[in-house]
């Protein structure tokens, strides 16, 4: 007899002018499992998973639901099949409160909203162990509580098949353990998950079966049990992965940026950044670790001439750049460029074209009334090329490209703008292995050209690897600056979680730096060992 699935797709082709998606892709769930797909960024698996939910329509062939061939032509279809999806990119209401999002979507919601929605709301998030305000306004929230938002939208509705698209990109680790202990639960009340991650480490934790497409094609399904990281990476891209990172020697510079003395607040009028010191230096990959939501946002935002700085300075060949506007601060002689973690939320302009967002950077400095689109054609075919970006063309919506893609148009602009500094939020997060190692010798490039990297990240071992060194933030304090090569992930975790202060480690300043900066030396010489 024939092995029955929750939900079983059947030679599913999709494609897209010229590209095919997905190509005769075989993939099913069972009742009770968690399923992990797994692919490159471009691999399909979001749009495989699209047609699933109703987003999209194959071209070609058939799904089952509880062995019966089903049509989802909608959204609302597959919520009627008890098949919801969380998708990568948020699809919120900023001016909404978190119960409103999901209120809104009740078929007979009516325009009276009933005062209790807010309690209904925070007995569900209450349930499945989330934190999250029913009140607080979507605009208002960190990019973890956004994707813990879309988690509990899909839960409220009772989903028996849900698709988790990259959940863990945006989740602390602790968040990640509650998800997980949900997911568990979940499973053994006969829910059926797929869950679409990069992070193989989670794959091996949280998966009964792992299921693989390379290039829209369906490569296989194993069981997790019986695999590992090694060989799901070679499933993945086809070939042997040298997993080590590069960290070039390069001579360093003087510090292009100074920060001196810096205070910032957050959008609740907390204290995000208190009395912080560092520098950022040419030819230099600076870290910054720190537990979520311990200031590494503002602190980033507040550089790029984002967010209000309540006190401190930040100095660039003798003058204080404080309050200046990004503009005012090129003017200035930083060409700085900054890659922030919501890439389509501020990054770029997901309705518009690679073409437009290159366009985006220096529209302003066209000659006359005309926007030079033929220059902003060629910079997006130059990216596209270089870095090797999948997409239809160069006239594509930002926003139908796989996060990996997004990623490289984001960082691809930005470098093409010739930065000596640049400030750059969790480029990684959500990316598959190939594009990540991308992204890497992107940076070292950058580095050996001489350019000032601030890097904040959250994968520890990739800063380690990656960083000359690292600065440590704690509840919005600099607990130290550790040379990467000498530090370790103990000594690391006890300085993100305050067990550890060594901003009195090292006295010798040098010249021409602020007295009470917080820095790693070289060496006592001040030279690289």
């Amino acid at each position: 007899m024939a092995e029955q699935y929750a939900v079983e797709m059947r030679g599913i082709t999709k494609t897209f002018g010229s590209v095919v998606a997905n190509k005769d892709v075989n993939l099913g769930v069972r009742q009770g499992e968690i399923l992990a797909l797994l692919g490159e960024n471009g691999s399909g698996k979001t749009t495989l998973m699209n047609m699933l939910s109703g987003i999209y329509k194959p071209d070609r062939g058939e799904i089952l639901v509880e062995g019966k061939a089903v049509s989802i032509d909608s959204p609302e279809d597959a919520k009627r099949l008890g098949i919801g999806m969380v998708h990568q990119h948020f699809k919120l209401v900023d001016v909404f409160s978190a119960a409103d999002n999901i209120w809104m979507g009740q078929e007979k919601a009516g325009f009276l909203l009933k005062k209790d929605r807010y309690n209904q709301i925070g007995e569900v998030a209450k349930k499945f162990g989330f934190d999250i305000d029913p009140r607080k306004k979507v605009r208002n929230m960190a990019v973890s509580e956004k994707q813990t938002l879309e988690i509990i939208k899909v839960l409220y509705y009772g989903a028996k098949v849900i698709i988790l698209d990259e959940p863990t990109a945006v989740l602390t680790v602790q968040e990640i353990a509650k998800l997980f202990e949900v997911l568990r639960r979940m499973k053994a009340e006969g829910h059926s998950i797929i869950i679409i991650t990069h992070k193989l480490n989670e794959v091996l934790e949280i998966s009964d079966r792992v299921a693989i497409l390379r290039k829209g094609e369906y490569i296989g399904t194993v069981d997790t049990a019986g695999t590992n990281e090694q060989q799901l990476t070679e499933y993945m891209v086809g070939h042997k992965v040298d997993l080590n990172i590069e960290r070039p020697m390069v001579e360093k510079t003087r510090p292009l940026l100074e920060i001196r003395d810096l205070t910032i607040r957050n959008d609740e009028g907390a204290v995000a950044i208190d009395h912080v010191n560092f520098y950022i230096r040419g030819g230099e990959i600076l870290g910054v670790a720190g537990i979520a939501g311990c200031g590494q946002k503002e602190l980033c935002e507040a550089i790029a001439g984002l967010r209000p700085i309540e006190s401190g300075q930040m100095i660039h060949k003798g003058d204080n750049i404080v309050g200046l506007s990004p503009k005012a601060i090129i003017e200035k002689g930083i060409a700085m460029s900054f890659i922030p973690e919501d890439r389509l939320g501020m990054g770029l302009a997901p309705s518009l074209s690679i073409v437009d967002n290159m366009i985006l950077k220096n529209y302003r400095d066209s000659k006359g009334p005309f926007v030079d689109r033929k220059a902003g054609r060629a910079d997006a075919d130059h990216v596209i090329k270089e870095l090797g970006i999948v997409t239809p063309s160069a006239e594509t919506p930002v926003r139908r490209l796989s996060g990996g893609n997004v990623q490289k148009v984001l960082l691809g602009r930005e470098i093409k703008a010739g930065p000596n500094v640049i400030v750059t939020a969790y480029p990684v997060r959500g990316l598959d292995i190939n594009s990540s190692y991308a992204i890497y010798n992107i940076l070292n490039q950058q580095k050996k050209d001489g350019v000032g990297i601030l890097f904040v990240g959250e994968d520890l071992d990739v800063m380690m690897a990656l960083c000359d060194k690292i600065l440590v933030l704690c509840y919005g304090r600099v607990m130290g600056v550790v040379h990467a090569h000498k530090t370790t992930k103990e000594e690391l975790g006890m300085m993100m979680t305050g067990a550890l202060d060594l901003t009195n480690k090292y006295e010798d300043k040098p010249a021409g730096i602020a007295r009470d900066t917080n820095f790693a030396p070289d060496t006592a010489a001040g030279k690289e060992e």
